[in-house]
């Protein structure tokens, strides 16, 4: 039977810091099933899903607090069960750009959870627009619709709740 652990980790960016990590994932007799690796700012940040047998699971979970020191990176880790897929959902990608300004990403999230749709997947940055500088901003997130929500309603109350924000929006199904 396999067992599963969500851990993230953070720590200073450096190069070489990921790959001892996931040695000691492997070592441990571990899977990463799923995982999400990024720089935010002058950290590295790692967030995966791993499987294995009740004993790698547990290796891994004593090991981590040395792994901490060693690479010296913060770990949170908790055990978890598989994802179940709830009812029927559509998933669907919603991409937005904008010129950048507070609030942004809870207007948006507040959007979905006033519908009760889930947001699945979330990342968003900054940059500076090509010739002006302007500070913009840029979000990709999967969302599951509930198949007893109008699509077409759910996608113009977007298209007009974005077109009263300035924001520059796609909402489009998952291929």
């Amino acid at each position: 039977m396999q067992n599963y652990i969500a851990i993230s980790a953070i720590g200073i960016n450096r190069p070489g810091l990921i790959e001892p990590f996931i040695r000691s994932v492997r070592d441990c007799g571990c899977s990463v099933v799923d995982s999400r690796m990024t720089v935010l700012g002058d950290r590295f940040a790692i967030m995966m899903l791993l499987s294995g047998t009740w004993d790698a699971i547990a290796k891994i979970e004593n090991l981590l607090p040395r792994l901490d020191e060693q690479l010296e990176i913060a770990t949170v880790a908790q055990r978890t069960a598989p994802r179940k897929h709830e009812g029927s959902l559509m998933p669907y990608a919603v991409e937005v750009i904008a010129v950048d300004h507070v609030g942004i990403v809870h207007e948006i999230t507040h959007f979905f959870s006033q519908r009760d749709i889930n947001i699945e997947d979330l990342y968003s940055g900054t940059y500076a627009a090509a010739h002006t500088g302007t500070p913009m901003f840029s979000l990709h997130m999967t969302i599951s619709v509930p198949t007893d929500i109008s699509i077409a309603t759910l996608r113009g109350e977007f298209i007009e709740f974005c077109d009263q924000l300035n924001l520059d929006s796609i909402m489009e199904p998952v291929k």
